[in-house]
């Protein structure tokens, strides 16, 4: 997590009006009315509890205290979580366990990304600070954790005979940073994350658009890939400002399949790629490049 998981202030709802409130009529005067004090007292007899009435405050007080358990029993739900509650367990679906996300805290005085007046949509934080954190049990690649990566390191990630007309390109391009991480899951898929700032969405754009063509299934494939597809993961986000393109290795795959996806925020291109023997899970695949790009967005 593509400054920024992680805004501007709200308006505050006007306040409500104050209830209108009148005083009750005083109630007139009747046969049980308390008599004037110099009058003499009368004295009544106790009268016996009607049975009817007896009853039915029995069954008020009842309804009552289960009215009360019923409510405390729903209020005890309602504030535990989903999978706390017998018989309500999620399934596992296959997310990744990735820590609690938050935006970075940006330079005094400095903007986020798309809001008026930062026209080359700079993002100000600091790179590093949005790259997206490993999941739970990852295992990570210490040269790769977070910090800042070589363009060198980045060129690896695509075919020997691409790489030096995209080290041309970069060079053109007015690169400022390159940030990274990658890790390794239990079942065996390998992710990595890299995020490329340039000086503005100009010099971020003209990269992605000449020179990798990331948008269509002619893009520069990444090493060890062979036919390329585009995949349809634009429509499950939904980040203001972001512009996304998946691809992934057609079948048939050698060993393992290959799946990635660039997503253009502002002056900053990010590249997120898993590989998988087998085949890439849809379900993480589709939760990394999201948080990402709600890092970025």
């Amino acid at each position: 997590m593509s400054e920024t998981e992680q805004s501007t202030p709200r308006e505050q709802p006007p306040a409500p009006e104050a209830l209108e409130t009148t005083e009750a009529p005083a109630p007139e005067a009747t046969a049980d009315a308390v008599p004037d004090a110099t009058a003499p007292a009368k004295v009544r007899k106790p009268r016996k509890p009607r049975p009817v009435l007896a009853a039915v405050a029995r069954w008020t007080a009842a309804v009552v205290v289960c009215g009360g358990l019923a409510t405390g029993t729903a209020a005890g739900i309602t504030a535990m979580d989903r999978g706390d509650v017998p018989g309500l367990e999620t399934e596992d679906d296959g997310r990744w366990q990735y820590p609690k996300l938050s935006l970075p805290q940006l330079p005094q005085g400095s903007p986020r990304p798309f809001t008026p007046g930062n026209d080359g949509e700079v993002h100000h934080a600091d790179l590093r600070r949005l790259v997206l954190p490993a999941p739970a049990g990852a295992r990570v690649d210490p040269k790769r954790n977070g910090g800042w990566a070589s363009v060198d390191d980045y060129l690896s990630l695509y075919k020997k005979g691409e790489r030096d007309d995209l080290r041309q390109a970069i060079d053109e391009s007015a690169l400022r940073h390159v940030a990274a991480r990658s890790w390794t899951m239990p079942d065996g898929t390998k992710s990595a994350v890299y995020l490329l700032r340039f000086k503005s969405v100009g010099f971020s754009e003209a990269f992605k658009d000449d020179a990798l063509d990331a948008g269509s299934e002619g893009s520069v494939p990444l090493d060890g890939v062979g036919s390329i597809e585009r995949e349809s993961i634009a429509a499950h986000v939904r980040v203001p400002g972001t512009a996304l393109y998946a691809l992934a290795e057609k079948k048939p795959y050698g060993a393992e399949q290959t799946r990635w996806a660039y997503i253009q925020a502002g002056d900053t291109l990010a590249l997120v790629v898993q590989s998988r023997k087998g085949g890439v899970e849809t379900v993480p695949f589709r939760q990394t490049v999201i948080l990402q790009t709600q890092l970025l967005g």
